[in-house]
């Protein structure tokens, strides 16, 4: 999946020791354009987690996937980075969601075509 949005918040960096060794995450929130913005919190781990891409206020592209857990009882859902990049002026115009566009029909053609052929053939269909 795929969202474009301004970062508005960065939370503090995570860092622990693991069985494989060092692990860092960082969370930080964008919030995307659009008539009703959404905020998503999104975790971005280890080599992902780049100073000069994270910045508050940067409008950034995020790739990421979603991912449910449950622990005792309770789900809890992760959003995690597996690619961030600067929002280019194309994708930055593009909204979060847009419906497809109506094809274009042209009854008018249609029905004149088939007042044009007398309208009594029975192999022309008005439709």
């Amino acid at each position: 999946m795929e969202i474009t949005g301004k970062i508005i918040q960065l939370l503090p960096l995570q860092t622990g020791q693991g069985k494989n060794g060092v692990w860092k995450k960082q969370d930080f929130v964008i919030e995307t354009d659009g008539q009703y913005p959404k905020k998503v919190c999104i975790s971005a781990w280890g080599d992902k987690i780049s100073e000069n891409m994270l910045t508050v206020g940067k409008e950034v592209t995020v790739s990421f996937d979603i991912e449910s857990r449950e622990f005792n009882g309770r789900w809890y859902t992760d959003v995690r980075a597996w690619r961030v990049d600067e929002a280019s002026a194309s994708t930055a115009e593009t909204p979060y969601y847009a419906p497809p566009a109506a094809p274009e029909t042209n009854s008018r053609a249609v029905s004149s075509e088939f007042l044009a052929s007398g309208g009594d053939s029975k192999d022309d269909l008005p439709f």
